[in-house]
């Protein structure tokens, strides 16, 4: 079946991919059955058989050559889909984490023009959150990085740092995300990035799974992803003023 929507907005999923082998097949039988024949999953030198899954599973399968990182891989799902032509670029983690069987309705917030960008927030309240199995350091460090992003950025987004993402075309056109980090806070400067050029951002709840095969990182590494965000946060604060200049804020 084919994933143009019924007003002729062509939808691509992108999935970039580490070590997903063991969640790939949930995470796609997720997705409701329309959506399945344009998915393109990206594979950043995955130790497992993820790619030969991916090509099981009849996916658009793009290997790197070395390991680039999150941010890398995501640039290269989003030139890959920008490519196919995509109208709707839906960003999801394979790792069975979130629920694919929302794609249609956070879509339809975009071709309504009610939205240009749309998160899953896995934050619908703290019990439901903690029930999923998020660690109780990376709820508070949500919560104050959220609390501190959107008084910075002027939004009022329940999460963050999802990984349940859809675009617009025009928001990946218009933001240069090939200047971002290629590590983990790539999230944080996307979002900062749509904030400061003027697109409607907004979010909706999305049921969350944590679990041993779904991929997270570690504290050290949540650590240096916070300090950053924050920083990214400072960048933005500096050019909003203009007290200097970033290159990720340059159209």
């Amino acid at each position: 079946m084919s994933s143009t929507s019924s007003n002729n907005l062509k939808t691509i999923i992108v999935m970039p991919a580490y070590n997903a082998a063991s969640t790939l097949e949930a995470t796609v039988r997720d997705i409701p059955e329309q959506f399945r024949s344009d998915i393109i999953l990206v594979d950043d030198c995955s130790k497992d058989n993820t790619v030969e899954m991916a090509t099981r599973l009849g996916l658009t399968v793009i290997k790197h050559e070395k390991n680039g990182g999150y941010g890398a891989n995501q640039k290269t799902c989003y030139d890959a889909a920008l490519a196919k032509g995509a109208d709707i670029i839906v960003m999801l983690h394979p790792d069975y984490q979130y629920d694919g069987r929302l794609i249609p309705y956070f879509i339809g917030f975009l071709q309504t023009g009610v939205c240009d960008f749309m998160l899953g927030s896995r934050i619908r309240t703290r019990a439901e959150t903690i029930q999923s199995g998020m660690p109780i350091y990376k709820y508070l460090s949500n919560r104050f990085l959220t609390i501190t992003e959107n008084f910075i950025l002027g939004q009022n987004l329940g999460d963050f740092h999802s990984g349940f993402r859809v675009y617009k075309r025009s928001v990946l056109e218009k933001i240069p995300f090939h200047k971002n980090s290629d590590d983990f806070v790539f999230d944080s400067q996307m979002l900062a990035q749509a904030a400061y050029f003027g697109f409607k951002i907004a979010d909706a709840p999305v049921p969350c799974r944590y679990f041993d095969e779904a991929s997270s990182i570690n504290f050290s590494r949540s650590t240096k992803y916070g300090l950053l965000t924050l920083y990214t946060m400072l960048q933005f604060i500096l050019q909003k003023l203009k007290l200097a200049k970033f290159s990720i804020f340059q159209a």
